[in-house]
């Protein structure tokens, strides 16, 4: 259970206005044929190095594709575009979204391009495919993405790159004994090395970590609150996998629907004894209170909603808009889906009681209770929006399938997974409305929002 100082936080104030009354007319996007959400999966996301740990990112990404067109029936012929995130790159798949189509079976007329956006690459690929559909440009498109941290990319030294690249000329003038000298000359020891994908933040040169470390700090979200918040999420996680509600969504590795980082038996004693991941010896910020390294991969069908009755499908929402904002990387690195959610609200008329579901991704405990403290600002709000607050978030209706924290964040993946369960959740809950958020290194964020698709009318 979250603490009362956290409940006192996130908890909406009563409807003025229900969803229901809502008009559509006052939607910003409202097309003679609107983009539908016909179905997502995913692959059981797992901790880095155990079952995927063979397996290459593209390999991840077509299984995904290929259980998407299973679990829909989808004929292969019918898909016009594939879009896929990916953020740590192989080279020899730079385009993973292509190579992954192909080997899926898709025909090779099938166009593909890959999307690199940090965490929210997924959420860009879907998008992105959705204005393929609204500018006629495409009727169906798989997009989602994919992410292993099991197998990255690690090179040589830019020094011995670079004598590497120039080799073949200098042993052309003095043969392999001229290209040795030519490799070993001016190298230093530190030289001779290795180097992996940097976590680091490249024109910060801060590690993600200690900038939410630093906005918690800033809000006042004590560490009891982010492991409260962290225990919340594998509970529900747990009982979500329990429930069955990921059944139609997680499809099978080697037999096994199992997401293996959910640790159901959580508890906020348990979590409280560890020690400070970043900022030491007095930050707030854990290896459980912060999402691990995850391989998975994930896709989402989405269609013309003519092309869909056309097929027969009953999809699950309507998306609706979206925004892709950034903010100070400096001082406001993880504070994207603030801005992107009041952005989206402001653009259609709403508020933030008319959200019946929330999907807003957990990249740390400290990063998303912080930007529901800055969405009830007033001091942030008249800082920034004019003086209108965002909205009280009603944790009740947020990530109540479990979040990232507990599910994990494969970079590439996690916006699709976010799309997939809102999705879900309308149509199992029966609200209107579902707001969608996420924040990305780089000082990037974004926000979309999905209405329930009604398959009685």
């Amino acid at each position: 259970m979250l603490s009362t100082s956290v409940r006192a936080i996130s908890r909406g104030s009563p409807l003025v206005q229900t969803a229901a009354r809502r008009s559509l007319a006052s939607l910003a996007l409202t097309p003679n044929d609107p983009v539908v959400v016909v179905s997502g999966v995913r692959l059981p996301f797992a901790m880095t190095s155990t079952i995927y740990e063979d397996q290459l990112a593209v390999d991840l990404q077509r299984l995904a594709i290929q259980g998407l067109l299973t679990q829909t029936a989808l004929p292969k012929s019918e898909v016009d575009y594939v879009i896929a995130g990916n953020v740590i790159q192989e080279v020899r798949t730079s385009n993973i979204a292509r190579e992954a189509s192909i080997n899926a079976g898709l025909p090779l007329h099938v166009g593909a391009h890959t999307i690199a956006q940090a965490c929210i690459s997924a959420n860009a690929a879907i998008c992105a495919g959705a204005e393929k559909i609204l500018t006629g440009h495409a009727s169906v498109v798989i997009a989602g993405g994919c992410e292993t941290f099991s197998d990255v990319p690690i090179r040589l030294t830019r020094p011995i790159r670079q004598k590497l690249i120039t080799m073949n000329k200098a042993m052309k003038k003095g043969g392999m004994v001229g290209g040795i000298s030519h490799l070993l000359k001016g190298l230093s020891l530190k030289d001779v090395s290795v180097e992996t994908p940097a976590i680091a933040n490249y024109t910060t040169g801060e590690v993600m970590g200690v900038s939410s470390d630093r906005l918690a700090a800033k809000f006042g979200v004590s560490r009891h609150d982010q492991d409260a918040f962290t225990v919340r999420s594998h509970t529900m996680a747990a009982k979500a996998h329990t429930d069955g509600f990921y059944k139609n969504e997680v499809v099978p590795y080697k037999g096994s629907t199992q997401e293996n980082g959910i640790k159901g038996d959580s508890t906020i004693e348990s979590v409280a004894k560890l020690k400070p991941a970043f900022v030491k010896p007095h930050g707030t910020h854990t290896a459980a209170n912060s999402s691990f390294l995850t391989d998975g991969a994930a896709a989402t069908l989405i269609m013309s909603e003519s092309k869909a009755k056309e097929l027969g499908y009953k999809p699950l929402a309507y998306l609706r808009d979206w925004s892709f904002k950034a903010c100070d990387p400096f001082e406001e690195l993880l504070l994207g889906p603030t801005y992107c959610s009041q952005e989206i609200l402001a653009r259609n008329k709403l508020q933030m009681s008319d959200m019946g579901v929330l999907e807003i991704h957990e990249a740390f405990a400290g990063q998303i209770l912080a930007n529901l403290t800055a969405m009830e600002s007033q001091t942030f709000a008249d800082k920034n929006f004019g003086g209108k607050i965002v909205g009280k978030v009603d944790v009740d209706k947020m990530n109540t399938k479990g979040g990232s924290l507990a599910l994990g964040h494969p970079f590439g993946a996690t916006g699709s997974r976010l799309v997939s369960t809102a999705s879900r959740r309308l149509q199992h809950e029966g609200a209107r409305f579902a707001l969608l958020a996420a924040c990305a290194d780089g000082g990037m964020g974004h926000a979309c929002l999905l209405e329930r698709y009604d398959n009685d009318n």
